[in-house]
């Protein structure tokens, strides 16, 4: 009956439901209510997969190819006026090196002797190094020829001078004013290439037949000097007779013929001294009359001007004696 006794109105005592264990376990819990949940803190690390990094190629579609004859047509002409183009490049090209060749002289290089202005209508007609061509030891006595032929020039135009003065004074002598044209005209480019260039040749390629020509040629030269030195009338030569000729008919005329006749006596001279040491240097290099010969024998042989001309003469006398058979 215990139960009974007790006041319905009092404050309950232990039962309150708040009280219970489970709940005030709940409600005083450090979780956090439903508001504050936060679902991307910030201690955690979100793994994420790369995009493709593969470009994006867009689709390219193909033009399309117009195939009509007209446009064939239109591409052939192209092609051909565009190998025509290529053709005349390369006939051009071609044109420019064998104008090249034309100019080189054996050696394949550039002739620059004489030394002409590149506008000039005439070409230079050798090749001439002493440097490079001849060697050292004959260098020296080379360009002393050289240097003589040039000297002989010269002393050519001032006797073409003096027989010019001489003619101006007494009429009578204008055949030495002819002739003095004469020489010069023949002598300087026939001294040049009947004893200059051979003995330039000699001592380049030590040609033996080509020593052997110069010894002959440049004896008849000073033969040939002393003849203009000495001077005799008529001869178209300012020599020492023909000045003092001169001198008594004219002082100034007489006086330029005696400086000609004295530069041919030094003609005359310096080519005595130089063939002489021409002979000293061939006598040193071994050359001989048997190599001149096989030089020469080998040259024509092989020359196809030569050639040519044996087989010319050999198909002829073989058509007149099959004509006389028959």
């Amino acid at each position: 009956m215990s139960g009974f006794d007790n006041n319905p109105f009092a404050e309950p005592g232990n039962d309150n439901p708040f009280h219970d264990a489970s709940v005030t376990q709940v409600t005083n819990s450090t979780v956090e209510p439903v508001e504050q949940f936060n679902p991307f803190p910030d201690d955690v690390t979100i793994n994420t997969t790369p995009a493709s990094t593969t470009a994006y190629q867009p689709a390219v579609l193909q033009p399309s190819i117009d195939t009509s004859p007209q446009a064939v047509a239109v591409a052939a002409q192209a092609n051909l006026l565009r190998q025509q183009e290529e053709l005349e490049r390369k006939a051009a090209e071609l044109d420019r090196r064998e104008q090249e060749l034309q100019n080189r002289g054996p050696t394949g290089k550039a002739n620059n002797w004489p030394p002409l202005p590149k506008s000039f209508p005439i070409k230079p007609c050798f090749y001439q190094d002493f440097s490079e061509e001849i060697p050292l030891e004959y260098q020296r006595v080379c360009k002393m020829i050289y240097y003589l032929w040039m000297f002989y020039v010269v002393t050519l135009f001032l006797n073409l001078l003096a027989c010019l003065a001489f003619f101006t004074t007494n009429s009578s002598y204008g055949v030495d004013f002819g002739l003095s044209i004469l020489w010069l005209i023949l002598f300087a480019p026939c001294s040049l290439l009947c004893w200059y260039r051979p003995v330039y040749k000699a001592f380049k390629s030590d040609s033996s037949f080509s020593f052997f020509f110069f010894f002959f040629v440049f004896f008849c030269q000073v033969v040939f000097l002393v003849i203009q030195s000495v001077g005799i009338p008529k001869w178209g030569n300012s020599g020492w007779i023909s000045a003092f000729t001169a001198i008594s008919l004219n002082t100034a005329v007489g006086a330029i013929m005696m400086l000609v006749a004295s530069f041919f006596t030094i003609c005359a001279v310096l080519s005595v001294i130089l063939l002489k040491m021409v002979h000293s240097l061939y006598r040193r290099t071994g050359a001989s009359f048997q190599k001149a010969q096989q030089e020469f024998s080998q040259g024509v042989l092989t020359n196809k001007t030569f050639q040519t001309a044996a087989t010319t003469a050999a198909s002829t006398a073989a058509q007149g004696a099959f004509q006389g058979n028959n």
